[in-house]
């Protein structure tokens, strides 16, 4: 099989979460499948200084940024035919909620870009997986507003230790129309009736052991839908 594993950059500030997209491709590649990295050829919001945390005074392209992660193996978002994917991955960190979404700034009421909602919705109509990782279900959320899909999804769970509000984002990603379930680390989430996969990944306190084991186990079960 072959699973596309979309990219918003490269970092966890202002991109993808490198982690979560490397143990993505390995998590594919360990099951004997195959990976195709997809980005889109658009400007970041903005450039994040990770030592310091500041925002820098340049930009930066998305799908340049993603070719990083992808060793230069990359295609762009409008080059990708759903029919050729087997299913999607798309990692976490804050791109998905600044660059593919506005979910950082403007919360559910945020945009979405249309190159991205296009490949999500096209996915789902023709029944084909989705896993999305961290804070990436936000970016399958305002994909499926306002139609008649309502997708369940996770975000982590308020019970354990996290660097974010969970409570806040899954009111979020309710006002959006999706439901949500409260999931540990140790969890994914499962939309049978979508075929959509949610793991918290780094939305929880986890180290990267924790997440690999969070990723394999998302990316198992996209394998398994997949072959439905």
């Amino acid at each position: 099989m072959n699973f596309g594993i979309l990219l918003s950059g490269s970092g966890v500030y202002d991109g993808a979460e490198i982690q979560e997209a490397v143990l993505s491709m390995l998590a594919v590649s360990e099951s004997g499948d195959t990976y195709t990295c997809i980005g889109v050829n658009a400007d970041q919001f903005h450039v994040i200084n990770h030592l310091t945390g500041e925002p820098m005074n340049e930009s930066r392209n998305m799908l340049v940024e993603a070719a990083r992660i992808a060793r230069g193996n990359i295609i762009p978002i409008q080059d990708v035919q759903p029919a050729d994917l087997d299913g999607l991955i798309i990692p976490g960190g804050f791109g998905s909620a600044k660059n593919f979404t506005k979910w950082a700034f403007e919360g559910p009421e945020g945009s979405i870009l249309p190159e991205v909602k296009l490949l999500l919705v096209n996915l789902v109509n023709i029944g084909k997986p989705i896993a999305a990782l961290c804070v990436s279900p936000v970016v399958l959320a305002k994909a499926l507003e306002g139609s008649d899909i309502h997708p369940s999804l996770t975000l982590g769970t308020t019970s354990e230790s996290s660097p974010y509000d969970i409570e806040a984002f899954s009111q979020g990603l309710e006002k959006t129309g999706a439901t949500t379930a409260y999931k540990t680390v140790k969890e994914i989430h499962v939309d049978p009736t979508n075929k959509i996969i949610t793991a918290p990944c780094y939305m929880m306190d986890a180290n990267i052991s924790e997440v690999w084991k969070n990723i394999h186990m998302a990316v198992s079960e996209l394998k398994k839908m997949a072959a439905v």
